[in-house]
């Protein structure tokens, strides 16, 4: 089933949340309060460096990924695409939503003239892991975090 994509819009931050908030991980971490996403998202469509990316079936939101844009010193001084927040209704997993929306990130990327993709998923997320090494990615790196 083939998708649509477009940048995300503001009316799109309900249906954002809620495929954010479809997992157990995601119920721990996020609020229903959508006031600080609304803000969120404000900042990220003023932000040149940023896309947040909506995939469409039959004109509803069934898909979602942050894409981030950083130039680095390392690596030649190449830019890097940073993907967060991807996540494919669950109604629907399993049958290449996933994939299309990763190729999208991936043209964006391209387009964009970035040299690495990269991405962190949690330890937990297994069929995740599983997804993303299929696509070609590498464990190529042990990932840090600390809360500021």
């Amino acid at each position: 089933m083939p998708l649509s994509f477009r940048d995300a819009r503001r009316d799109d931050v309900p249906r954002i949340v809620e495929l954010l908030t479809d997992d157990p991980l995601g119920t721990a971490r996020e609020t229903a309060d959508l006031t600080a996403y609304e803000r969120a998202f404000d900042v990220i469509a003023a932000d040149p460096s940023n896309e947040l990316v909506v995939g469409e079936l039959d004109g509803r939101v069934v898909a979602c990924a942050q894409l981030t844009f950083v130039p680095t010193i390392s690596r030649g001084a190449t830019t890097r695409m940073i993907v967060e927040a991807v996540r494919v209704d669950p109604a629907l997993r399993s049958g290449g939503i996933g994939a299309q929306l990763m190729a999208e990130a991936h043209r964006r990327g391209t387009e964009r003239g970035c040299a690495l993709a990269q991405l962190t998923s949690d330890k937990r997320r297994d069929d995740a892991h599983r997804f993303y090494r299929r696509l070609g990615y590498a464990q190529s790196h042990e990932g840090f975090k600390l809360p500021l």
